[in-house]
């Protein structure tokens, strides 16, 4: 885009500056100069639990300020992007993106992103970015316009079952490295290609898919 415009519940419209995106998580900060300016507080996505209530505020069709409800389904739930997902029943419909998921105590703990759909339209399954990490990316853009990730320089690809019985592993878990970048911080502390990474700093490497996440 050429031109940011933020358009209000009032009726104000504002000329928006771009501070910084991120395309990884599909996010972007964006700096209005206005006053009197509602908010909304914000909560932890941490915090939810499975079955717990929340909306999604939005204009779906260009139907502005529209509200719908539904449950946690799942979090955490991993599509291949770069975070995981919150998963609702909540309807989420094209012009809801970028919206907030909120709360029963009116807190913002995500940001309703994809549908999981067969058709376009929805069929039950939404997926939000949750809060906490949404305020981490926007904390990187505010202090240097742009997102940091860390790397350790190997390519991974997920464990087999028959790996995982070869290597007299219990079941198939962690990251087969199948390539390490000379000189990168991997190959300097003696990892190989065939090795297997089951942790991270401590925290356990499930999926193979776990480990650039941690590492970021």
């Amino acid at each position: 885009a050429s031109k940011l415009k933020v358009k209000l519940n009032d009726g104000r419209t504002f000329e928006a500056k771009l501070i910084g995106k991120d395309s990884a998580t599909d996010l972007a900060l964006l700096k209005i100069e206005a006053a009197d300016l509602p908010t909304v507080p914000f909560g932890s996505s941490d915090a939810l639990r499975l079955g717990e209530w929340v909306l999604a505020i939005g204009s779906p069709f260009d139907l502005q300020s529209t509200i719908t409800a539904g449950i946690v389904s799942a979090k955490s739930r991993d599509t291949g992007e770069e975070i995981r997902f919150i998963q609702t029943d909540v309807a989420v419909n094209p012009g809801n993106s970028g919206g907030p998921l909120i709360n029963m105590r009116g807190e913002v703990v995500g940001i309703n992103s994809q549908i999981l759909s067969r058709s376009g339209g929805f069929m039950g399954i939404s997926f939000s970015i949750p809060i906490d990490d949404a305020m981490k990316v926007a904390d990187q853009l505010r202090s240097g316009g742009k997102v940091v990730r860390g790397r350790i320089g190997v390519q991974i690809e997920p464990i087999t079952k028959d790996v995982a019985e070869s290597l007299g592993l219990d079941k198939p878990q962690g990251a087969v490295v199948r390539m390490v970048e000379p000189g990168g911080p991997a190959d300097e502390a003696g990892i190989e290609a065939g090795d297997v990474i089951t942790l991270f700093n401590g925290q356990l490497v499930d999926k193979a898919g776990d480990l650039p996440r941690l590492v970021g």
